[in-house]
């Protein structure tokens, strides 16, 4: 028997059962495993399955609990900055250590675009989350912009407070240091007040 004979009996059998295995990996795997994941998240939590979108009184979607948009007008409660624009195929943040002169500047930057001398202003109101799409901030800076909202507005500032301390949450119970707002929700409460 030539060696190449003996070489190829051996070889293609070995090949056949690692191509089978490899097979067998990427159904279970890649096809398998999710679509059992999916069904379960669709079974008990079928909000969070799906993205947790919110949508509008005609039923169109218009953004996720889960992710920040970037609002701007007087009359929204603004966000935390985002390093990436609230671009959510780009997550991430500055990457610039606190000592960074593109870091103050940039801060700078956004307390004059507030209008403010940078006195009390929440720290999260002029530094970016690591993920760049952080969907809350703390009471505190919401209750911070509440009189921008109530001239914007023509409302009182003691009902934009109202609406920002009705939607304050410690998702993490105690080991959230300060309530969190969301965002989004905060400023679709704002605009349902004038229907």
């Amino acid at each position: 028997m030539d060696h190449h004979d003996v070489t190829t009996g051996w070889l293609l059998p070995q090949i056949m059962t690692s191509g089978r295995i490899v097979l067998a990996s990427m159904a279970i795997c890649g096809l398998l495993y999710p679509l059992v994941v999916l069904a379960v998240g669709q079974a008990f939590t079928p909000q969070t399955a799906n993205g947790s979108l919110v949508r509008n009184a005609g039923g169109g979607i218009i953004g996720s609990v889960l992710l920040a948009q970037g609002f701007s007008r007087p009359e929204y409660l603004w966000p935390r900055p985002s390093a990436v624009d609230y671009h959510a195929a780009a997550t991430g943040g500055s990457n610039l250590s606190p000592t960074s002169p593109q870091l103050r500047f940039r801060t700078q930057a956004i307390i004059a675009g507030m209008g403010a001398a940078g006195a009390g202003i929440p720290a999260d109101l002029v530094t970016a989350s690591g993920s760049g799409l952080d969907p809350h901030i703390t009471l505190r800076a919401a209750e911070y912009q509440a009189a921008r909202i109530a001239a914007a507005r023509g409302l009182p500032v003691t009902t934009v407070r109202e609406i920002t301390g009705k939607y304050a949450r410690r998702p993490a119970g105690a080991l959230t240091p300060e309530p969190l707002v969301n965002v989004l929700l905060v400023n679709m409460a704002l605009d349902g007040l004038g229907k």
